[in-house]
């Protein structure tokens, strides 16, 4: 390790007072082979129970020191600055691979590669399908028309085989009327939704990492 007993304390004090503010419970790893500075590792528990460092952050007042850093105050006086190595996702291969397999591929909404899928039931509204398509795309969503030639329930399997959380079953019903017949994955039939409506809370959704629950009008009998 480099740097005196003095700067790793405040170091490690610095860090300890920032979990006590967020009210965060933590253990004190002795020996954890931290070089220039104590840090704050946070270590997330794959699918068969290992645990695996991923994000980290650590308080380093080695370096500036080294480097004789300086910066002026408020008060106009030269101050060192404390320097902050921040890792978010550590090694993101080791944090996608953690991810992928606690969600099984089954993905949240918000992250999901392909949040919605268009389901044509006829080549007549494949148009409709790809104008929604663009539209949902300059709203940031994923969203991808079913390019085959397979009957609905060939489609609809194929989706959620696919893990996608959303389907949209398109015919001219739907086309002529402006709306969707939505499906969700977890939830089954939501029923009919107008487009931009539809669009207005997928976005929502997607924004602030929510699953999808809003109901639809029930086609009439």
């Amino acid at each position: 390790a480099v740097g005196s007993d003095e700067i790793w304390s405040a170091a490690t004090e610095a860090l300890e007072g920032a979990l006590k503010v967020k009210g965060w419970e933590y253990g004190i790893d002795e020996g954890g082979g931290a070089f220039y500075g104590p840090k704050i590792d946070l270590k997330i528990r794959d699918a068969i129970g290992r645990t695996w460092q991923c994000s980290t952050v650590q308080c380093d007042f080695n370096l500036p020191d080294r480097f004789g850093l300086e910066y002026v105050s408020a008060e106009g006086t030269k101050k060192q600055p404390i320097m902050v190595h921040r890792a978010i996702f550590g090694s993101i291969e080791r944090f996608f691979g953690i991810l992928v397999e606690n969600c099984a591929g089954k993905f949240p909404f918000w992250l999901a590669p392909v949040q919605m899928r268009l389901l044509p039931v006829t080549d007549a509204v494949k148009d409709y399908c790809d104008d929604v398509a663009k539209k949902a795309a300059r709203l940031g969503l994923r969203v991808e028309v079913d390019r085959g030639n397979e009957r609905l329930g060939k489609q609809i399997r194929n989706a959620e085989k696919e893990q996608v959380p959303i389907m949209a079953v398109v015919g001219m019903k739907e086309m002529e009327s402006g709306q969707l017949t939505i499906r969700s994955k977890n939830l089954g039939d939501l029923g009919l939704f107008d487009v931009d409506a539809l669009l207005g809370e997928l976005t929502r959704c997607s924004e602030y990492a929510e699953e999808m629950s809003m109901m639809g009008k029930k086609e009439e009998a």
